[in-house]
């Protein structure tokens, strides 16, 4: 699991101003080079300061990522239960969790020589949704893995991402599902700062 977060963290950084334009595997492919280049140029970040690969994190990925369609699609049918207030700290507390776990992973990049190879993503014209396929290469060996990306009106976003069969996305469905039923929206809402909480602790 740490790996594939480590991954999707690796592809799923891009700034605006490289994906903007850009076609499907132009944008993972940036999200990876800027990503981990950003975070080697940062001293304090190469060090392992935590606070500085979340600032990295932030800066080159999340203004280049659909986390609103991400939160929607994790929460199923009840994000339409939801009030806007409800949906607000949803896609709020998600966007945390993300961020915190992605900057967890990115940090064990730091000292490794990773490489990367991506396919061309053969996307119709008028595509509103593609899949890129890319293999991250480093000492624990080759390992393929699937992007999913929307078609926003700035360009490509990522928002997904498949390895090993378990698409992202499909993991915290389940989760989410069962905080739900527990405890309804304000359960998982509660379930999620929790969460957050405990990581900045």
């Amino acid at each position: 699991m740490k790996r594939y977060l480590t991954a999707f963290l690796a592809a799923a950084c891009v700034s605006g101003a490289a994906f903007a334009q850009s076609s499907p595997d132009a944008v993972v492919r940036a999200a990876v080079e800027g990503t981990v280049t950003a975070m080697k140029a940062d001293p304090q970040a190469r060090g392992g300061d935590m606070a500085k690969i979340t600032s990295v994190v932030e800066t080159h990925f999340v203004p280049s990522t659909d986390f609103q369609r991400t939160t929607r699609i994790a929460i199923g049918k009840a994000w339409a239960t939801a009030t806007p207030e409800q949906q607000q700290q949803l896609y709020q507390q998600f966007q945390q969790l993300l961020v915190r776990t992605y900057a967890a992973s990115l940090s064990q990049l730091r000292d490794q020589q990773v490489t990367f190879k991506f396919l061309p993503s053969n996307t119709a014209a008028n595509a509103k949704d593609a899949v890129v396929q890319s293999h991250v290469i480093s000492n624990g060996g080759d390992d393929a893995i699937d992007y999913r990306l929307t078609r926003a009106a700035s360009g490509w976003k990522i928002y997904d991402i498949n390895m090993m069969g378990a698409w992202l996305i499909q993991v915290y469905q389940t989760q989410f599902a069962d905080q739900i039923a527990k405890g309804g929206i304000d359960g998982l809402i509660k379930y999620l700062i929790d969460h957050n909480t405990r990581g900045a602790g």
